[in-house]
């Protein structure tokens, strides 16, 4: 059955390939070295504040999404989320610096968010109830997920003439909030301090110098709090645009011990109704831009933050809900799947995608929550690519995108490949350059046909435990439903992903490949290749 299922694979792939055009590429990955390590738990997923009525270019694409409101009893939901394992959710947004916790000490009436032209984002302040704290718990408990949450920083403090905020930040609230956190023995791993603050804001804006004194008051209360606790929970800041002085003299004055990770945002493609939206996307040098924000901040790190680590702490790609028909299709996997291998080779440790569920870039419909095609990207970069990753270099063309890690979990590497080439095939040769003798890989060219030479001379798996005996590589080929870039549903080694007929997560399952097979990746494709015998023993370390 399988020889018959590679055979038809075969017969496909040279078909295609004799229909396009054809080019080779060279991948060098050293596995003797880690060059940037990320968190086991990556991959990060946003739950927003938005209300139904948030609404962008005459499009209110939020539904019932938000953290006030969102169906946490929904089966399918708690699947989507428990397939991750233990998939990190930080709870935050726009609207976290209106928010108050409705704890026995507030003061103020609680109610929800709703209209007011006058407001922050044209919305009044909104209130978290308990028992809906209590509810949110019990389905991160249930579903394994690992909780950031955003902190209210602008609680206390008044609006100057030039837009600023200014004034201390009033802890109170927030004290009282973890206090009741703590006693009802809910586990948060991370507590973040505002949205969007930092420079020049977004809405609003705090003083690095003001923001740095609350951050070290707020580490001393998460300490006085969780003093008798197993352990702490770290504390992350700012959760805004990276902007090099003021982090910088945020950093400065906190000084170590105080933010455990910096965490930035990104939004990188413009406004959800840019029309060069997929146009960027598949544009290797657009792509490559975000590069120098990723170096600037481990420098800003290096220099004048050593003891801290860099989160992108919410990134959606186009802002303002983002690109309707375009942020939750296929053709949105070339941007976040680059994106996640891009920010983990500057140390990135966790990157969090704007959202889970809600806007239009939502890893799930936000009506069904059915997945988008980013879900299973997501999905399968959780499973497969592991915490270290691996130098590589790359002898292709730009449109060809590649990322070497670890294997997550067992022996070996895994390597993401991106072909953003709409009419180029291309067929892959990987060689372990740790090797300094490479003839092995002219072994699986001798006796050939000249066809059957043609093809195998663009692939061959090179390593210290090679072999010409029966050694698979594992490939998942991700393409786009009926080849149309902006269809939601993602096709897996010919199979479109769709819930199965008892409601559940479909299964991810690889096609089963000899390593000396060429490896051929289609235009305007995805894959991850798992080469479960490549030497690499960083990867042992």
């Amino acid at each position: 059955m399988e020889s018959r299922v590679l055979l038809c694979l075969l017969l496909v792939c040279v078909s295609s390939i004799l229909a396009q055009e054809i080019a080779d590429a060279t991948l060098g990955i050293d596995g003797s070295v880690a060059i940037a390590h990320t968190n086991e738990n990556y991959v990060c997923a946003t739950i927003d504040w938005w209300p139904h009525n948030k609404c962008n270019y005459d499009d209110c694409p939020w539904g019932y999404s938000s953290i006030m409101n969102l169906n946490l009893s929904n089966p399918l939901l708690g699947k989507a989320v428990k397939a991750f394992g233990n998939l990190r959710i930080r709870l935050g947004g726009s609207l976290e610096d209106q928010v108050v916790y409705n704890v026995p000490s507030l003061k103020l009436p609680c109610h929800p968010f709703w209209k007011q032209s006058d407001g922050l984002f044209g919305f009044s302040r909104g209130c978290l109830h308990i028992g809906r704290w209590d509810m949110l718990n019990q389905f991160f408990k249930q579903t394994g997920a690992i909780v950031t949450f955003g902190i209210n920083a602008l609680y206390g403090r008044r609006k100057s003439n030039d837009g600023a905020w200014v004034g201390p930040w009033d802890s109170s609230n927030t004290q009282d909030f973890i206090k009741y956190t703590i006693s009802k023995g809910y586990q948060i791993d991370s507590w973040e301090f505002g949205n969007e603050l930092s420079g020049s804001g977004v809405g609003a804006r705090v003083d690095a110098a003001q923001y740095a004194k609350d951050l070290i008051k707020l580490n001393r209360i998460i300490d006085e709090l969780y003093e008798n606790s197993h352990s702490k929970p770290l504390l992350l800041a700012p959760g805004g645009f990276f902007d090099e002085d003021w982090f910088t003299q945020l950093l400065k004055i906190t000084g170590p011990g105080v933010v455990n990770s910096v965490t930035h945002h990104i939004y990188n493609l413009g406004a959800g109704n840019d029309p060069n939206l997929v146009s960027k996307m598949l544009d290797p040098d657009y792509l490559s831009k975000i590069s120098e924000t990723f170096s600037a901040v481990n420098k800003t790190l290096e220099t004048d933050g050593p003891w801290a680590r860099s989160w992108v702490g919410e990134s959606g790609g186009a802002y303002n809900s983002g690109g309707k028909l375009v942020s939750d299709t296929f053709v949105n996997s070339f941007w976040y799947l680059d994106q996640l291998g891009l920010a983990a080779t500057y140390n990135t440790k966790v990157y969090c995608r704007q959202t889970l569920v809600g806007g239009n870039y939502g890893l799930l419909n936000t009506t069904t929550f059915a997945p988008n095609p980013d879900y299973y990207g997501a999905l399968l970069w959780n499973r497969l690519m592991g915490h270290k990753v691996l130098p590589i270099n790359i002898r292709a063309s730009p449109y060809l995108r590649s990322y070497a890690h670890c294997t997550k979990g067992k022996a070996g590497i895994t390597v993401l490949l991106i072909n953003l080439g709409n009419q180029t095939s291309v067929v892959v040769k990987v060689q372990n350059t740790m090797e300094k003798d490479l003839q092995i890989a002219n072994k699986i060219i001798v006796k050939e046909s000249s066809f059957t030479r043609s093809l195998k001379k663009t692939m061959s798996w090179v390593g210290s435990k090679a072999s010409d005996g029966q050694l698979h590589r594992e490939e998942y080929h991700l393409t786009a439903k009926d080849g149309s870039l902006r269809s939601q549903t993602v096709v897996l080694n010919g199979k479109p992903l769709e819930i199965t007929e008892h409601g559940n997560i479909p299964r991810l399952e690889p096609v089963l490949v000899n390593v000396n097979s060429p490896l051929y990746i289609s235009p305007l494709s995805i894959a991850f290749i798992v080469f479960p015998n490549f030497d690499a023993p960083a990867c042992n370390l």
